[in-house]
């Protein structure tokens, strides 16, 4: 489990095709500091296990269906990405129940600055409006946000300087591609409350 708050802006160092799934090399001297095999590691908001490690970097690999559902698969060497290692036990939840596993893609649509703050706009696939509630939780690229507006097609967010300066959603434009994950506890509600629905044999 993740909690969404970014530890690491990293890097993509390189990326091997191969051919069904591809082979993710990347920095990050904090998220590798102890990192063994087996072990997870979130890369813009997607749950990776690590292959092998090797000083301050370590690969991962990637199946053909995480890449077509996630913005992975547009990553090139060089490319920024969020990073963070799953929480530990009785550590303080500081974001929200993350689990690293993308619902869909957005892209941002415009970003409005202001002086202490920064308002972007994020489309919203239409499977996934019905999670996304105002003053509640997103993952947005592996970032635990809070939705300040929410439409049928886009929701909006607010950065913080802190949250521009250390994530991949300073430095994305319009156009770009960010994963999404809404928030879990969204999704057992609907799926007990069908559970309890007329016809549905209880």
């Amino acid at each position: 489990m993740f909690t969404g708050i970014v530890e690491e802006l990293g890097e993509v160092t390189a990326v091997e095709d191969l051919g069904d799934a591809a082979r993710f090399r990347l920095r990050g001297p904090v998220v590798t500091e102890g990192a063994r095999h087996g072990d997870s590691i979130a890369v813009n908001g997607v749950c990776l296990t690590v292959v092998e490690h090797d000083g301050e970097e370590f690969t991962a690999d990637v199946m053909a269906e995480t890449l077509e559902r996630s913005s992975l698969g547009v990553l090139t060497a060089g490319s920024r990405v969020n990073l963070e290692r799953p929480t530990a036990v009785g550590a303080r939840l500081g974001g929200h129940i993350v689990q690293g596993h993308v619902d869909g893609t957005g892209a941002i649509l415009e970003r409005t600055p202001s002086e202490h703050w920064e308002i972007v706009k994020i489309s919203l696939p239409a499977p996934l409006a019905r999670y996304v509630v105002e003053k509640g939780s997103i993952t947005v690229d592996g970032i635990s946000l809070t939705v300040v507006e929410a439409g049928a097609e886009h929701f909006t967010v607010s950065l913080i300087p802190t949250t521009l300066a250390l994530t991949t959603l300073g430095i994305k434009q319009p156009g770009d591609p960010v994963n999404l994950e809404v928030d879990v506890v969204a999704k057992y509600v609907e799926r007990l409350l069908g559970d309890r629905a007329p016809g549905a044999g209880r």
